[in-house]
């Protein structure tokens, strides 16, 4: 918000703002739905491989998804981005590892079935219409791929300089854009490969693998590992945004402002603010509450790229570029840019319709 303040007006600020607190509040909601979907998926495997491959295990995630927000009503009451670099670390980790796995599953799966499943054309659909439809929200979902575009200058700004922060940044980036890209390509194209037009939505919970169960259930813990940090990463932004402007909006309330010391039994003495405490629970009770209403995993994060690719991503940067750079009008760079610009907005619209239409089919039919 800061770097489209200064360069594009408090206009677009304001519209900037409300993107990206929107998206950080929808990726919230997106983990809150993925992890109650890993726990079903241990419970489901341990349960498969008691009882077989056809017996009906079923479990509801609502369940799942109010211990995840407990957990995350504790967890956000750590202060800030700069005291989290080992949440960081231990999600790095754990999405390394259930990459790996769901890799290897999928190359281990196409070579046990000695021939590659599917086809160029993708998923068999009853009707044109019906094929449009996931061709969009596919585009929704490619779009999510890369969510960390809003984070990227509040992570900058916890960077300590020398080298300056821009530089470290961008050496960071284009490192996690190859590792980030290797493993979408490889898992998505190894795990189609594996099932064809049976592919799950999320590879790992969806129940094309049974066994090795254990080895399920370990890339699902991975996951919820990662998620519950990551939860917290998308989420520090919007509570100190909150405690910024209601601290300079209310500056002699005790409420907001003042700290009380606790003390639990068996726990060392901490402090706590009102304000923080009534926000960021409400916050995180809001989002589970919504997951339990939509509890759509591919659908969802359709939306939630589409809001987030074109305006965040793309749009806002290509705009502060020309501002910065004093990019002429009808140049060739101003021309090349505004052709990209367009493109990616149309990948957000379509992208947008088809995950929204998604989420309303699946909720009139009752899934979920």
């Amino acid at each position: 918000m800061d770097a489209v303040r200064v360069n594009l007006g408090n206009k677009r600020t304001y519209v900037a703002g409300f993107l990206q607190f929107l998206t950080l509040y929808g990726t919230g909601t997106a983990y809150v739905i993925t992890t109650a979907t890993c726990l079903g998926a241990i419970m489901k495997s341990n349960c498969y491989h008691k009882k077989g491959h056809q017996y009906p295990c079923s479990y509801s995630g609502n369940l799942y998804m109010m211990l995840f927000g407990l957990v995350q009503i504790v967890m956000s009451f750590i202060p800030d981005l700069h005291n989290m670099a080992w949440v960081s670390v231990v999600a790095a980790i754990m999405s390394f590892t259930y990459s790996f796995i769901g890799l290897g599953l999928g190359i281990s799966t196409v070579i046990k079935n000695g021939r590659i499943m599917g086809s160029v054309t993708g998923v068999q659909t009853a009707s044109v219409a019906d094929k449009i439809w996931l061709i969009f929200q596919a585009l929704g979902d490619v779009a999510f791929s890369y969510p960390y575009s809003i984070l990227l200058l509040e992570i900058q700004d916890t960077l300590e300089s020398p080298p300056p922060e821009n530089q470290t940044m961008k050496k960071a980036s284009m490192i996690a854009i190859f590792i980030t890209t290797f493993f979408y390509l490889c898992c998505g194209c190894f795990g189609y490969a594996a099932f064809g037009d049976a592919t799950p939505g999320n590879l790992l919970t969806g129940f094309g693998f049974y066994e090795p169960f254990w080895l399920i259930d370990l890339a699902n813990v991975c996951i919820i590992i990662h998620l519950v940090g990551g939860y917290q990463i998308y989420s520090q932004p919007i509570y100190s945004t909150a405690d910024r402007w209601f601290s300079k909006k209310y500056p002699n309330s005790g409420f907001v402002n003042d700290f009380h010391k606790v003390k639990l039994p068996l726990l060392p003495a901490f402090q706590i603010n009102l304000f923080r405490f009534c926000f960021r629970t409400s916050y995180v009770i809001s989002t589970t509450g919504l997951a339990i209403l939509f509890p759509y995993f591919n659908q969802v994060l359709g939306v939630l790229g589409a809001i987030n690719f074109w305006p965040l991503a793309i749009y806002f940067p290509v705009e502060m570029y020309f501002v910065q750079k004093k990019v002429g009008a009808w140049t060739r760079k101003w021309i090349v840019l505004r052709i990209f610009s367009f493109a990616c907005f149309l990948v957000t619209m379509v992208g947008f319709i088809g995950s929204f239409e998604g989420i309303i089919s699946e909720k009139i039919s009752g899934k979920g």
